[in-house]
Order: structure tokens, then C-alpha cells, then sequence
């Protein structure tokens, strides 16, 4: 594992943990009948995971209002149900063993992060949480990684810190707080239609030694 840095900040869904295809599905067959417009398996994917950047941007290209459909979205949503359908990736689990200060940025809603957390038994993971809302901003603005390395009380020149995400959003929210980004590509590019830079680009997190750049 990469060594060097006084502190690691993750980001949850596509990073650490991913949901069965199922669930996605299904609370988009959901969604869809309640806003009446049927969503692709490809726009599913495209907003589930961020592929193309901002989510209100792109719904707002496919003529969907972002706050009536995120209302609806979370309303569809059964926390208990996706924390039971959540699964640990493998390669994750090194933030375990990690022996620095570790804080987690996600954009998963509290109502959903903290069951997943639980049911997964990784909360301890973490010394600090935050669930990105409009107050605290959302990736790539750099305010909700800059609190939680302020929470870490890590936060002076002297400390070394990296984030690592799956999306250009995680990259650009580490970039414009000042630290290193680590990418991991769980889709592949051809499904992501894009390749995303970081200063490490891996597919698993047991690749990141080698990843040296």
C-alpha cells in the first residue's frame, strides 16, 4: 500500500462499496413511473455513478427537474433494503489496517450511509464522516474535504493527505483542496466513456503500489 501520507479521506458508493444492479433497477422502474419517463439502463447507470459529471446537469439535459427528481428518488429509497443489497469490495478493505487519520466524503445521504455502515460493520473505520449536502457543498468543491481534514485536525501545511474516488468529481475535489487523488475504475472506461486522471489510476486498490507515478 501506498505509504507517506498522514491522512486518507475515501468516498463510499463505487469507492468502497457497491449496490446489486437489482436495487438500482428497481428503485429506477420506480422513479420513472412516478415522474412518468421511462429511465434506460444506461441513464440508470449514468446517474447512479456520475459518468458524465454533475447529475442535475445531465437530468437537466434529459428535461428532468434535478429537486423533483432527487425528492423522488430518495422517497423511493428503502435504507434498510440497499444496505442489505450493499456489498464490501475486497480490495477495500486495506482502510481497515490503515494507522493514520481516515475521514470519509460521500455524496450518499445520511439516511442511507449510516445503514450501510452499520449492516457492513466499517464504521470504525472512520474518525470522521460527512454526508455532502447543499450546505457543506458537494465534490468537486473543495469545502466538504477541507472540513473533515479540519475536523481530522489535520489541516496545517505539514501533513500529507490523499482521496481516493471513483469519479472525476472525488479527483477534482482532492485537486482543488490542495492533496493527492488516487482513481479507482470499477466500471472500465468504455462503460465510464471516459478516462480519469489522478496522481494513481488503478482498477483495485491491491494495485496501488504500482501505481507509483
Amino acid at each position: 500500500m501506498v505509504s507517506g501520507y498522514d491522512y486518507w479521506l475515501l468516498d463510499l458508493d463505487g469507492t468502497l462499496v457497491d449496490v446489486e444492479w437489482s436495487y438500482t433497477r428497481e428503485v429506477f422502474d420506480r422513479v420513472g413511473d412516478r415522474l412518468g419517463r421511462r429511465f434506460t439502463d444506461r441513464e440508470a447507470e449514468i446517474i447512479w455513478h456520475g459518468l458524465t459529471g454533475s447529475r442535475d446537469y445531465q437530468l437537466r439535459e434529459w428535461g428532468v427537474d434535478p429537486g423533483t427528481f432527487w425528492d423522488v428518488f430518495h422517497g423511493e429509497e428503502d435504507p434498510l433494503v440497499r444496505a442489505e443489497q450493499t456489498y464490501l469490495h475486497p480490495d477495500a478493505e486495506f482502510v481497515a489496517d490503515l494507522e493514520v487519520p481516515v475521514g470519509l466524503v460521500t455524496h450518499c445521504q445520511q439516511f442511507l450511509c449510516e445503514p450501510v455502515l452499520e449492516t457492513l460493520d466499517i464504521g470504525d473505520w472512520f474518525d470522521v464522516i460527512l454526508c455532502c449536502t447543499e450546505e457543506t457543498g458537494w465534490k468537486p468543491d473543495p469545502e466538504p474535504v477541507e472540513r473533515v481534514i479540519t475536523d481530522l485536525e489535520v489541516g496545517d501545511s505539514g501533513h500529507r493527505g490523499i482521496l481516493a474516488g471513483d469519479g472525476p468529481n472525488d479527483v477534482g475535489a482532492a485537486w482543488n483542496a490542495g492533496i493527492d487523488a488516487v482513481h479507482v475504475e470499477r466500471l472500465g472506461h468504455d462503460r465510464r466513456g471516459q478516462c480519469v486522471l489522478g496522481d494513481y489510476r488503478v482498477c483495485s486498490f491491491d494495485d496501488l503500489e504500482a501505481s507509483r507515478p
